[in-house]
């Protein structure tokens, strides 16, 4: 599956590099929030990238040689398809839920807005009194 993500990335229609990674914050923040269910992945993405840097990886290398780095190797492939797969999953699911909040609130209804009370042309009215 996360091989495939990386593989998705080079399709024309599926979003670059830099909106993926600008979208993580806001992944994190909508999962810490409860409104995203992307919390176990996360974790695990989370664990994998921590095990990449931490000095176990360095010593599974070095005490396995060549199944250490081929192991690490296929982590790292792994890791950065099940971003790129979770980051286009959150995409679309970002769009989704601002589609439906348009659709909820037609025509600016029950939505703030930043337009004048009064009416739009003509002359103002003058104060009583002039």
């Amino acid at each position: 599956m996360a091989l495939i993500g990386l593989l998705r990335l080079f399709k024309p229609s599926t979003p670059g590099v830099r909106r993926r990674l600008a979208a993580l914050p806001r992944m994190i923040a909508a999962t810490r929030r409860g409104e995203y269910d992307g919390g176990f992945r996360l974790v695990t993405m989370g664990l994998a990238a921590v095990y990449l840097i931490s000095p176990l990886d360095l010593i599974a290398d070095v005490v396995f040689l060549i199944v250490g780095v081929v192991g690490a190797g296929g982590l790292t492939v792994w890791l950065t398809g099940a971003l790129l797969e979770e980051t286009e999953r959150f995409l679309e699911w970002e769009r989704q839920r601002d589609l439906a909040r348009r659709r909820a609130a037609p025509f600016g209804i029950g939505r703030a807005t930043t337009t004048a009370a009064r009416p739009t042309g003509g002359p103002r009215p003058r104060p009583a009194g002039r």
